[in-house]
């Protein structure tokens, strides 16, 4: 039973089944037909030569004319019956046979002869007397006496049965070679789905070192490529995962150090106001710090688990502009970055307006923090698109699409953050149906966020639907 459940054992068990119904159908279709044709090629020779031996008579047939018949005919035997009816049954009587040894009784009640002593007409047929077939052509001749010619088919039929017999040792040999084939066929598909297997073991328990390798053309190689396509792409994200791990563990516990130092210092009696106002302000930078990486990591498990809830309404463009540049402005100024937000024409989108805010800070604290002191950074509404512009040293084509992979951090980077704070504002742009672009060069970097214009009705009158 387990031999069936295997790929090999049902490919073979197919193919089995498949020569065997093959063989079946040439079975069908070849051995009835050559006997059928055999036989009814001995039925129309007989048939031939009985016309032209009754349309040739001369005189009143005798035994003489039935021998030469019957050789003429090429049959074993030809009969000459004269008929009598009596009471509507017609009796066949045996004036001449062929056959000069023993009785003609083994014919008189011949049933093609009686159809031909019926009808006027040739008839033919196929008749078994003492278990031997014979193929028989009865006619009437011009004095109304019946010519029967009788060909045994037992040649014919042996010839049918070695062709039969041939037919059934071929096919069984053809069945062999192509069960084994389709075996070894079968063994060999089954070996490449079982390495598969083995490297689907091996790369869910976190061995992404081996390639997957198949070498074949068909949808298994090609299937194998696809598995050697998402290992990489696993230890890509499993590289992503430790270095995040890494990152955090850093980041969490750098400032969770500095307040447990602060709150040792907070609690030395010889501190003056001055300076303990100062550690104040240090604790809350560190916990505004804490609290973003929280944040942030809250917001990506809600978007990895689908639970981020978007409210969506008439969102317009140049008031969030402006709202980001005026709550932003102490940060920037902090960090000594001149602020500005810019209208070029005001457009309405459909959109959550808090995540459209989220996106913004994420942007602009990018800015700020990735452009050295004193780099102009612009907040600029046009339309449906939201931009983020400043003129620091931009960054290198290769590393554009980086800068939004979760847990990636660029070589050299001034940020200490996780490296979270992009790629979640990607992700929360596509849930909007919006999308977030990059372009950068020397001296100018473009962040582009571009939504959904809201229709006519909707701004007209407000209407938010929460969306999953």
């Amino acid at each position: 039973m387990r031999l069936y459940r295997s790929v090999a054992g049902r490919l073979g068990l197919g193919l089995v089944v498949a020569v065997a119904g093959a063989l079946a159908v040439v079975w069908v279709a070849l051995v009835p037909t050559l006997q059928h044709r055999l036989v009814n090629g001995r039925l129309t020779l007989l048939a031939v030569s009985a016309r032209q031996i009754a349309a040739s008579e001369t005189a009143q047939p005798d035994q003489d004319f039935i021998d030469d018949a019957a050789r003429t005919a090429d049959a074993n035997r030809a009969v000459l019956f004269t008929t009598a009816t009596a009471s509507g049954t017609t009796t066949l009587l045996v004036a001449a046979d062929s056959r000069r040894t023993g009785f003609s009784q083994d014919v008189v009640r011949d049933s093609v002869a009686l159809r031909a002593a019926r009808s006027l007409k040739l008839e033919r047929g196929v008749v078994t007397r003492n278990g031997e077939p014979f193929a028989e052509v009865a006619v009437a001749d011009k004095y109304g006496d019946i010519l029967l010619f009788s060909a045994s088919l037992r040649a014919t039929l042996e010839n049918v049965d070695v062709v039969r017999s041939r037919l059934i040792w071929s096919g069984l040999a053809a069945l062999g070679l192509f069960v084994l084939a389709g075996w070894v066929a079968a063994t060999l598909f089954a070996r490449r789905i079982r390495r598969l297997e083995r490297a689907a073991d091996r790369i869910a328990a976190g061995d992404f070192e081996e390639p997957v390798v198949d070498r074949g053309r068909d949808e298994v190689g090609e299937l194998s490529h696809a598995f050697d396509r998402m290992r990489l792409q696993l230890a890509g994200l499993d590289d992503a995962r430790r270095a995040f791990i890494a990152n955090a563990s850093h980041e969490l516990r750098t400032p969770i150090f500095s307040l447990g130092g602060f709150l040792e210092l907070l609690q030395e009696d010889e501190l003056d106001e001055a300076t303990r106002a100062e550690f104040i302000d240090a604790m809350a930078d560190q916990m505004t710090r804490l609290s973003k990486l929280a944040i942030d990591l809250l917001d990506l498990s809600r978007l990895d688990a689908g639970g981020i809830r978007l409210e969506l309404g008439p969102v317009a463009l140049g008031e969030t502009a402006a709202d980001l540049a005026e709550e932003l402005a102490a940060l920037a100024a902090r960090r000594e970055h001149p602020l500005e937000a810019v209208v070029e024409s005001d457009g309405v989108v459909l959109a959550d307006r808090e995540r459209v805010l989220q996106v913004g800070r994420a942007l602009v604290d990018n800015a700020l923090v990735h452009t050295p002191p004193g780099t102009p950074v612009r907040i600029v509404a046009a339309g449906a698109t939201l931009r983020v512009e400043d003129e620091g040293p931009g960054i290198p084509l290769e590393h554009q699409e980086q800068v939004f992979a979760r847990f990636t951090r660029l070589e050299g980077s001034r940020a200490s953050g996780s490296g979270l704070g992009l790629a979640i504002a990607r992700e929360v742009a596509q849930r909007m149906g919006g999308s977030l672009s990059l372009a950068s060069e020397p001296g100018r970097t473009v962040f582009t966020l571009e939504l959904p214009v809201a229709g006519a009705a909707l701004r007209d009158e407000p209407h938010e639907t929460a969306v999953r």
